[in-house]
Parts: C-alpha cells; structure tokens; sequence
C-alpha cells in the first residue's frame, strides 16, 4: 500500500494538502512580488474539522517566513449579533500598534467615521451613515495595508462573521487591483444563508478564481498519519478502522488518535473495535460525559466559558460561573489538560487575565448546547451584566440580552433601548433593529410601547422602508406619542412611504396629521411637509389649486422659523417649476435663508425635515440663472456628507446636484465626472429610486450635450432610462431628455411622441419652465418640417414661457429654437439676439451652440471660431466637431 506523507514541517492536520499549501504559497508569492502587485483573495472552503483552521495557521507560518504582517480574525457561532465583531479582531494588531494621535493622522479624514466602529474613537453628534462606515473601514485598512506591506488578512469561520464585516470584506475585496494584500477567507459551505450567504459568494466571486475546496483525508493517508502518530508498527487493519470511524474527518482522526495514545491502546487489529467508543467519547455525548467526569466546577467552568464566546478570561469566567478565583485557575488547568480550552494569549501578565479559547469551534458548540435550555439563559442573563459591569457597555452586553427569555423586565428594555442607540451611533442600524424586535418582546411598558416601535422605524427607514410603516403606523396608533415626537413619527412615516414608492400615502398621512391640529407651529410644519411631497409628486394632477393654496400660505410668513423657512423653500421651488418670474422665486429663496444660509435645522444632515428641502431650494436657483447661489448649496452638500461619512443615496444625490451645476455653467467634463460617480453610488444603493433616475437621466442629457450620443444610448440602456418613470419628480424632465436621446439615434416617431407625453405631463402641473422641462425646444425642430405649423406655435408658446420666467438662459434658448426654424436674414437676426442673451447667461454651453448656430447662419468666420473656442472649453465635442466641418469646407462663408 502506498502511504501519501506530507512534507516533514507539516503538523499532522495537514497530511494531502500538499496542494492546497502549494497554492498558497503561491499567492503569497504574488504578494511578495512587489508593491505594484495587485492584491487578490483566497477563498478555502470545507465541512467541520476539515483543516481550514490548520491550513491557515500553515498560511501564518510561510507568510510570516516571508516577512510578511498577517493579521487575522475569526468568526464566531454565538457572536453573529455583534456587529463589526470580525473586523475588530481583524485590526487590533494594526490599531494596538499606534497611539492615539498616530491613529487619528494614518486615518485621516476617515477616523471619525469608522473610529466609533472599530472602538478607538466616540460616535459623533450625527447618526452614522452604514455605507459611509463600511467605506471608512475600507479607507482604514488600505491605509494601514500600505504601512504595514506584504500583508496577509486572514477570516477564518467566514461564516459566522456578522453582516457588517461582511459588508466591510465585499467592498474591500472589489477594491484590490491596486492594493497588494493577500485576503485568505476559510469557511464551511452551506453553513451561511440569506444575505450573509450573499456576501460570502460575493467576497468568492471577487476573487477571480475558484475556491479551494478540502477533501477528506483517503484511506491512505489516514493509514500514514497514524503510523506517524503512534509508530510504523500499526497494523493495517487498525489504520483502516481509523479511517472507517472518523471519515477521514482529519481533525477527528488526529483526537482519536491523542486519545489512543493517551490509553496506550495497542494499535492493532485486536483493539481496533474500541476506537469507535473512544471516538465517541470526543465528540457530541461523548465530550459531555467526558466534561462531567471533570467535575461540577470545570462543567460550570467549561460553560460560562461557550457563553462568553470570546474575550474569555479566567476572572470573567469565573464571575460567570460563581467560582473564587483559585478554583477558576484550577478548573482552566483540568480543561487545558483535556483539549477542551488553550489559551490564545499565553503571555497574559496574570493567570486571572489569560484569555482562553475553545480548541475547535466543534468543540465550543456541543459544550454550549449541552447547557440546558432554561439555564443557558438564565447564564446569558448574568452575562450580560457581567459584561456590563467590566465597563463594556450596553451594546456589547446586547447578545447576551437578545437571548434572554422574555419576562416583562423594564429595565431590560432600557437596556436593549440603549444598546439599540449605540449600534446606530456606529453605523449598525441591523444590530440596533434585533435590539428593539427584542425589547418589543418583552414586552415594553404601555407608557414606552409606542416610543420603542418609533425608534424600531427609525432603525428601519433607510434599509427596510416596508417594515418601517407597519412600525410606525402602530406607534401612533396607540398613545406615548405625543407633541413634538408625535409630529417627528409621522414624518419619519412620510419618509418610508415616499421611499417605498407610495407618495400618495405619503401625502394623505401628513395631510390627515395636519387636520388634527390646532393652528401652530406643528401644524405648520406638517403642511410644510405635505406640500414638500406634493411637489415631489410627478403625477399630481390637483398642481394648480395646490400652488394658490402654497402661494397664499407663503405670503403670510417672514422666515422667522423653520417652518416659514420651509413654506417659502416649497413656494419658491414652485414657482421656479411653474415659470413664474425668476426675480420673484430668488426673492423668495433668499428670505429662506439665514445670512445667506441654510439655517440650523434645515441643514443637508439634519434629520428634522431630510434633504429634500435644500435640494429644491438649490434647484430653484439652478433654473433661474443663479448658479452661484446654486453651486454653493450642491458643493456644500458633497463637503457635509463626505466629512460626515454618508457615502449612501445622499452623497449620489449630492454628486448628481454637484453634476447639475457642471451641466448647466457648461462644464461638460466635470458634469460627466460628478455623475458617473452618483451613478456608481446609486447603483450601489438600488435602482428604481430616485436618486437612481436623477444620476441616470442627468449622465445622459449631459452626454447628448457633449456630442456623445452612441454613449448616452448605451447607459440609457445599461441602466433602465426608459418608461415608467418615477413617481417622484426628476431634475430636468425625463421624458424630454429621452425624448432628445430617442431624436439623436434616428428614432423620430418615438422621439416625437415622448415629447408629446412630456408636454402632457407638464401641462397637469402647470410647469411651464422651459430650461426645467424643455420639450418644446426639440419637439418644435422635430416637427419643422412635417407641422410646421404647430411648430411655429411651439416656438410662440416657449417665447411666453422665456418671457416670464425673464431668465438670459430661457430667452437666449427660445430665440436660438425660433432662429432653427427661419431662414435667410430673419433666422440671422433670432440667432443674433439669441447669442446676446446666451452671452449674458451663465450657461457657456448654451451659449457656445448659439455661437455656433449663429456663425452658420451668418456664414461668420469669426464668430464660428468663437463658438468653436467656447466648444471645447465646455468639453462638447459634438459642437466643436460641427464647427470644424463648417470652417474647413469654408462654403460661403465670410
């Protein structure tokens, strides 16, 4: 028979892995190569005691040899609950390393983001945003990796990690090409479901190569581990019936084995029909009878230790237990001595504070669900105010409290209550829902029912918007929530309404709460916020007699509150929208503000009345020709959310609105730039929202302006630009755009009929702002030659619009749209005046087409070189292109 060794230096649990240790030796290899490396991910998978956790220890071993750093963290069975626990562990050696001050200057900007998550830092006054700490995390440990190259991360248990590690481990994973660092993660397969098991695939899928799955130990290779553990004088029929017993399970086969030799058992044929006794006696029953033959006090010992889970040292687990501290130090002897516990920190500086660990996780799970029922929770009772009383707070006691059986305790809910607070400080708003459903349970209270279920739906709004309205409604469906916080729970309502795409709902439920109140600031308030929707509203069709009721109502405020600032916010954007007189809606919009800014309250992270209010107040000034009070909003808002760490659906608006104002100053390339970024953000987040279609649709208006047409059809489709159209209200209108990019391809009719539909749902709300919705400019050219009547009308019609709205833009447009449709001197006198309006306006793009269009109809040198210069300053090729064909075929020209 041949016997497959391995190679001398491998520890036994390693026996037929030469291959799997051959690949990692050549990842790291890679690693080694050079910092211009790319960093890549190993992803080892295998059933229980299949050697993950020896194959990293080998990975440790030849990593370090190489001089390489390896930081490492595990996942653990009963620590699911804890978020960011395995990311912690992962960093301590890195954070461990640096004082404080140096960890503020390696982290930079990014410390007070995912300092609260990783424990070095307090959570600041602001709620933290979950994607901006996953990606703080992500900025953390590149920075560190840099310090600290060749570096090895390794995750072993992946499949016990909580969901916000793995968050952190998906986005670091994507992020590797050019960060060389080796990500080894071992985990079981089939032991992960729902979105942990998502993760996990995805952190698989990132590395770019098949996992490397372990097997179980041949019939031979079991035969050569045992003769190399108990000499070459075992027979072969005892090798085979090791391998019968375990499976070949290779950790299995090595405690068998220790057990045979601590018997001295005879290895051969005649003692071989004791191994399976002895192997029963290591695992499941087995293990616990072993246990019990320690005594009581290393029984009580050995659980306190499965219910801590980790950070397990001997005077906490005494504690746990009720033992004196001499009789814990003698109880984690016995269970050393038996491979029940070793210790993880031996050079602890006393017995009482060696942290311990359970030999394998095989192990710590049938120790822990030995523990009877009633009295694993009474245990997790305890734990968790001994974990309190060590100072670790009450979010680190939380685990321990969900598992508490539910008993009416309101302490225990102000507990949980608390907990709940702390994860949502550190950007753990999942932890902080399992906490509330917990308390919930107990039940709460009737007096703090209904402020529980308000502070579940607060938990819940951004990442469950469905679960947050039943929360919510039931909130205010029974009493506890009254004044103030009564008026905060129904907007909070609004706001999952409005996100689970019923804006009506939204409307009617703060239309109703309104109705309720007496005349005052809290009903102010809320018929602030049902205008606010109802100017969202795409498919309002009640607009005109909302904007005389709006308008009415603004003219009785002074700005002296929050709420009057929000009612002339609202009217202002209204009026923008509806093309009322652009020196009215700036008037408006200046009277909301406080010295010329947003006042507190109102502020882009203020939770009070959300981000929508200052975005319509920037828009209003975007499309009345104030860019400038425009661009300083939309940049103020990229600067707050970025230094706050909100790097989910507000930072994409925020790049979207930063991508408007490129847009509109004529900036193509830095539009493009800013609404790429949104639109990788927002695809991040979800499709189908509006931040989604405020991305998609601005990209491509602004790569039809650039000229890049094929490109704008291709995003349009890649990411869904197309009918049905949100039921929010996207800046600028939808339709129109698509209805440019359908005209742009050769799409006539279709083009056409879509700037129909948009004129249709302009004329229902009465928006008549020709830059906002602008239609009319492309349907009038479309139908020049087959209607030209009704073009000529368009034009009219537009003209109007322009000239009450009184902005240089909207008339410069107008005139260039009346100039496209005349010929000889009349269109080179519209396309004159319209430059001279253009010239005036902020918009350099607008300004450089008319150049153009005006230097072919005055068949202009001059001026078409002016209007090729200003092209190519505003990054439009399609301009400049057309300009250069003019010039170099010179026909006619002056």
């Amino acid at each position: 028979m041949t016997e497959v060794r391995p190679m001398e230096a491998a520890p036994a649990s390693l026996w037929e892995r030469e291959e799997e240790v051959a690949a990692v030796e050549g990842a790291i290899d890679s690693l080694c190569a050079g910092r211009s490396s790319s960093g890549s991910v190993l992803v080892i998978r295998g059933e229980a005691g299949f050697g993950k956790t020896a194959l990293l220890a080998e990975t440790r071993r030849i990593a370090e040899a190489r001089g390489c750093t390896v930081w490492s963290a595990r996942g653990g069975e009963t620590l699911r609950s804890v978020p960011f626990n395995v990311v912690r562990q992962l960093l301590q050696p890195a954070l461990l390393s640096l004082m404080p001050e140096e960890a503020r200057e390696y982290l930079g900007d990014w410390y007070d983001i995912a300092g609260p998550a990783l424990g070095i830092a307090d959570p600041g006054e602001r709620q933290a945003d979950p994607q901006g700490v996953c990606d703080g995390l992500v900025a953390a440990v590149r920075r560190l990796a840099r310090r600290d190259w060749p570096l090895v991360l390794m995750v072993d248990d992946a499949h016990w990690a909580d969901q916000e590690t793995l968050r952190w481990l998906v986005a670091f994973a994507e992020r590797l090409d050019d960060l060389s660092v080796l990500v080894v993660v071992a985990r079981r397969p089939g032991e992960a479901t729902g979105e942990r098991a998502h993760l996990l695939e995805t952190v698989a899928a990132a590395a770019g190569r098949p996992a490397t799955h372990l097997s179980a130990l041949t019939p031979e290779a079991t035969a050569g581990l045992t003769r190399a553990t108990l000499g070459e004088h075992a027979d072969a029929p005892f090798c085979r019936e090791v391998w019968a017993v375990t499976g070949g399970n290779p950790y299995e086969t090595v405690e068998l084995l220790a057990k045979v030799q601590d018997s001295e058992m005879e290895p051969s044929e005649g003692s071989a029909c004791e191994l399976r006794e002895l192997n029963r006696s290591a695992r499941g029953g087995g293990l616990v009878a072993r246990l019990e033959e320690l005594g009581i006090d290393a029984t009580r010992f050995a659980w306190a230790a499965a219910i801590l889970g980790s950070d397990i040292s001997v005077r906490l687990v005494a504690k746990l237990a009720t033992l004196k501290p001499e009789e814990a130090v003698v109880c984690a002897s016995l269970l050393r001595n038996a491979r029940i516990l070793t210790d993880s920190d031996p050079a602890g500086p006393r017995a009482q504070e060696v942290e311990l660990e359970f030999v394998h996780p095989l192990i710590a799970s049938a120790v822990y669900n030995s523990i009877p029922d009633a009295l694993r929770t009474a245990m997790h009772g305890i734990a968790a105010q001994v974990v309190t009383d060590s100072g670790r707070g009450a979010a680190a006691a939380s685990r321990h409290l969900l598992l508490v059986h539910p008993d009416g305790d309101e302490e225990l809910v102000e507990q949980l209550r608390e907990a709940a607070r702390d994860h949502v400080a550190v950007g753990a708003p999942d932890a902080a829902r399992r906490c509330l459903e917990r308390a919930l349970l107990e039940p709460p209270a009737p007096e703090v029912h209904a402020r529980v279920l308000f502070e579940l739906g607060c938990a819940t709004l951004l990442t469950a918007p469905a679960k947050t309205i039943g929360h919510l409604q039931a909130a205010l469906a029974m009493p506890g929530l009254e004044g103030p916080e009564r008026v905060d729970a129904v907007f909070r309502l609004s706001q999952a309404l409005l996100h689970n795409n019923q804006l009506e709902d939204a409307v009617r439920t703060v239309e109703e709460e309104a109705a309720r109140h007496e005349e005052g600031p809290a009903r102010l308030r809320l018929q602030a916020v049902q205008y606010m929707w109802e100017g969202l509203y795409a498919s309002e069709a009640g607009a005109p007699g909302r904007s005389e009721r709006l308008a009415r109502l603004a003219r009785t405020c002074t700005g002296r509150d929050n709420s009057e600032r929000a009612l002339l916010m609202l009217r202002g954007f209204d009026a923008m929208a509806r093309g009322e007189s652009a020196e009215e809606v700036v008037e408006l919009c200046d009277r909301s503000l406080v010295n010329g800014r947003l006042a507190p309250g109102l502020g882009w992270t203020d939770t009070e009345w959300g981000l929508e209010l200052p975005l319509m107040l920037a828009s209003a000034y975007a499309y009345t020709d104030r860019l400038d009070r425009a661009e300083a909003l939309f940049s103020e808002a990229l600067r707050t959310y970025e230094s706050a760490g909100w790097s989910g659906g507000h930072l994409a608006l925020a790049h979207a609105y930063v991508g408007i104002g490129h847009r509109r100053r004529g900036r193509l390339r830095e539009a493009e730039t800013s609404l790429r970024e949104s639109l990788r953000i927002a695809e991040r987040v979800g499709r189908g929202l509006p931040l989604h279609w405020s991305a998609t649709c601005n990209l491509v208006d602004t790569l039809l302006a650039r000229g890049h047409v094929e490109e704008a059809w291709a995003i349009a489709e890649q990411y869904g630009f197309a009918p049905p159209y949100p039921s929010t209200i996207v800046l600028p209108d939808p339709r129109s755009v698509r209805g440019r990019l359908l005209l742009a391809v050769g799409r006539t009719k279709d083009g056409i009929n879509e700037l129909d539909a948009a004129e249709k749902a302009a004329a229902v709300r009465g928006h008549h702002n020709p830059v906002l919705v602008p239609w009319a400019f492309d349907l009038a050219r479309a139908l020049a030659v087959e209607d030209p009547v009704r073009a000529a009308q368009l034009v009219g019609d537009v003209r109007r619009h322009a000239e009450r709205l009184g902005t240089d833009t909207a008339i410069g447009e107008a005139l260039r749209c009346a100039a496209a449709l005349e010929t000889g001197q009349r269109a080179v006198r519209l396309a004159a005046q319209a430059v001279a309006y253009l010239e005036a306006s902020p918009c350099q793009y607008e300004h450089a087409a008319a150049r153009v269009e005006y230097g072919i109809a005055a068949r202009s040198v001059a001026e078409l070189n002016r209007g090729l210069s200003l092209a190519k300053s505003c990054g439009a090729d399609g301009l400049v292109a057309q300009a250069r064909e003019v010039l170099e075929t010179g026909r006619g020209l002056r």
